[in-house]
């Protein structure tokens, strides 16, 4: 809670009207900079909360220090527990307006993930096998299959004949079948 110690040690109000309020305010947060936190977890706040909370009711405090009357300091506590109680009841009826965000109804069940695994061991096979394809079988098939380029126009990047192509293409797929029914690895 040091930001709070940075808002509430600023000299930026000039002295004046709640003067004797700001001093004492300062000398309390100051003795104990964790009291309002405490006291936030104490009214119910979670502890992930309590520091917004803490901090919301520090700022509260220091705009409305001049509404204090009396500077003592058991006024003042009570003053600030009565801030933080409402700076925490503000945080509850917020998180009622927008409740926590429900689980999405996607949330995969065994056999899904199951599902998942056995396709990734699929895909990791097909590319393994294609990565394990000769240079000269692997790129011809991809230009076509990846790419969608026409015999021809792979032909014409690849300086060979359309029928060449069309050769090293079926080729890559029938060694590409083999692997497939052989559980897609290129050692089996």
């Amino acid at each position: 809670m040091s930001s709070s110690r940075v808002l509430v040690e600023s000299d930026a109000v000039p002295p004046g009207d709640g003067a004797a309020q700001r001093a004492t305010f300062r000398d309390m947060i100051a003795s104990d900079p964790q009291r309002l936190r405490r006291r936030s977890i104490s009214l119910g706040v979670s502890p992930s909360d309590a520091d917004d909370v803490a901090q919301n009711a520090l700022l509260r405090a220091w705009r409305s220090i001049e509404q204090l009357e009396t500077p003592g300091a058991g006024a003042m506590c009570s003053w600030l527990d009565t801030i933080a109680r409402n700076a925490a009841n503000d945080l509850a009826r917020s998180h009622a307006r927008r409740p926590a965000d429900a689980l999405d109804d996607d949330v995969a069940d065994d056999t899904s993930v199951a599902e998942e695994v056995e396709m990734r061991r699929i895909l990791d096979g097909a590319l393994q096998a294609i990565q394990a394809l000769p240079a000269g079988l692997r790129e011809p098939l991809l230009l076509s299959v990846v790419d969608g380029l026409s015999t021809a126009e792979i032909a014409d990047r690849l300086d060979a004949t359309p029928a060449a192509v069309r050769q090293r293409i079926s080729r890559a797929r029938k060694s590409l079948d083999v692997c497939r029914r052989s559980g897609m690895s290129e050692q089996a």
